[in-house]
């Protein structure tokens, strides 16, 4: 069972890595990307793979913030 403090580590080892792969996007927007994906995910049956589908919702949700701001 996780607890609410594996469960931000994880929300920021996801949002470090984000950082990485968008650096000219606002930290507090890519928390935010990230924030909304794991919420959405938290409570269904996919705790195992938690990180990477969240990373992976909050990657395609900046893309296209960086194409519609381009």
């Amino acid at each position: 069972m996780t607890t609410d403090i594996d469960d931000e580590e994880t929300l920021r080892q996801v949002v470090d890595r984000l950082a990485e792969k968008f650096p000219d996007l606002p930290r507090p927007e890519i928390e935010s990307a990230a924030r909304a994906e794991f919420d959405a995910l938290t409570g269904r049956p996919v705790r195992d793979y938690l990180s990477i589908l969240t990373e992976r919702a909050a990657k395609k949700r900046l893309k296209r913030a960086v194409k519609d701001g381009a």
